[in-house]
């Protein structure tokens, strides 16, 4: 009897105890809209990942600091890859997520992009920019947006900038065959180069098996007489294709877009080989408009480096958040699924001015309308090429 008396005196006692720590938790638990995003912190892709993180949390210091409605951030790294992608959604939301900035890269994207719409739950990424993020051959992602001009965009947009600047008459495009932000953009590039009368000389391909010895590529484009090398991919290959160019004394104006931004932190690489190479991107850290100004003075205060357009984008990504939500009424003990309506209604019909851009819309299936910007790399910067 003594002992069954005692073990409900200690079951009374842990009952009491965590009902105090719920009731506690409730009261202290931060009044803060929860923000989750996944991006590759490790591995390969961890310039773009770490540059996203950087901008995400300034902007997210300087927007709590106005002390009105606060956020909170938690980023999970997903190494740019789609399972550990779907494995940091959940838990995501097991943390309670309202709101996303979704993924860092496309390929991550693409799995939970359906799991976003599925669940409604709002998510703007910074720098995801293939379509696919945001709509499938069926259908369109209700809450699904991009901060970062989409695949096809940038590559009509770098037709039209080689062909409008003349840089060249002949182009040659080297893409990699198995990642869909790539193709995406070589595609695009191909068909507008076509529309508007860019004469293309040489397409070649690799993948991740050959994504090292670019010989053959290369030495294609040089027998093809092209003046102009496209190259809709990522840093890591692309600081590779312009070592062994350079080894092999090809050197044709090198164009790039956004994936290759982050190519002058990267260690181990000799700067001097990107020199005098094009970018297409929407941010361009030399400029002198007020906000441009703010952000890179504060982000060099905290990270001892010029911001890339990674970081911009999520700078942005956050503060495009902030004046929806606020616009919105948004409060912090709403659920995702309500937030995301109303998010919905603010992202397709208001106007944001960024560092990666003014006057910034998005459309009903998530794409961003803003201008792009080329930038040209000079003694180891990025410059407006205009």
């Amino acid at each position: 009897m003594k002992k069954i008396v005692k073990m409900l005196l200690v079951a009374l006692l842990v009952i009491t105890a965590l009902t105090g720590c719920n009731n506690g938790g409730k009261e202290d638990e931060p009044k803060t809209i929860k923000i989750g995003l996944s991006g590759p912190l490790t591995g390969g892709a961890a310039i773009y990942g770490q540059a996203v993180k950087n901008g995400a949390m300034l902007a997210l210091a300087e927007v709590n600091a106005k002390g009105g409605l606060q956020l909170e951030i938690n980023m999970q790294d997903d190494e740019a890859d789609s399972t550990k992608a779907d494995t940091a959604y959940d838990e995501l939301l097991d943390w309670g997520m309202q709101v996303s900035m979704f993924t860092v890269t496309s390929g991550a994207g693409t799995g939970v992009a359906p799991r976003y719409d599925e669940d409604h739950i709002f998510a703007l990424t910074p720098s995801g920019s293939a379509t696919t993020l945001v709509y499938s051959d069926t259908k369109v992602y209700e809450t699904t947006f991009q901060m970062c001009f989409s695949d096809p965009n940038q590559g009509v947009g770098s037709a039209d900038y080689i062909k409008e600047h003349n840089l060249g008459t002949k182009v040659a495009i080297i893409y990699k065959s198995d990642c869909v932000y790539s193709t995406g953009i070589a595609q695009k590039f191909v068909a507008r180069a076509g529309e508007i009368g860019l004469e293309i000389v040489f397409q070649g391909a690799f993948d991740d098996s050959s994504a090292t010895d670019f010989t053959t590529q290369l030495q294609g484009a040089k027998a093809a007489g092209a003046d102009v090398l496209f190259l809709p991919i990522y840093y890591e290959p692309a600081s590779s294709i312009l070592k062994q160019a350079s080894d092999m004394g090809y050197a044709p104006i090198f164009f790039g877009v956004d994936g290759m931004d982050g190519i002058l932190t990267m260690k181990g690489f000799d700067t001097s080989l990107a020199e005098g190479v094009y970018l297409l991107t929407p941010f361009a850290a030399d400029a002198t408009d007020d906000l441009t100004v703010h952000f890179v003075t504060e982000y060099q205060k905290a990270y001892g480096e010029i911001p890339n357009q990674f970081a911009a984008d999520a700078y942005d990504v956050v503060y495009a958040l902030y004046q929806a939500l606020t616009a919105g009424n948004v409060t912090y003990d709403m659920n995702a699924q309500t937030i995301a309506d109303i998010m919905i209604a603010q992202f397709t019909t208001m106007t944001f001015d960024g560092v990666t851009g003014t006057s910034v819309t998005w459309a009903a299936n998530g794409e961003v309308s803003k201008a792009p910007k080329a930038v040209v790399i000079k003694n180891g910067v990025y410059v407006n090429a205009e």
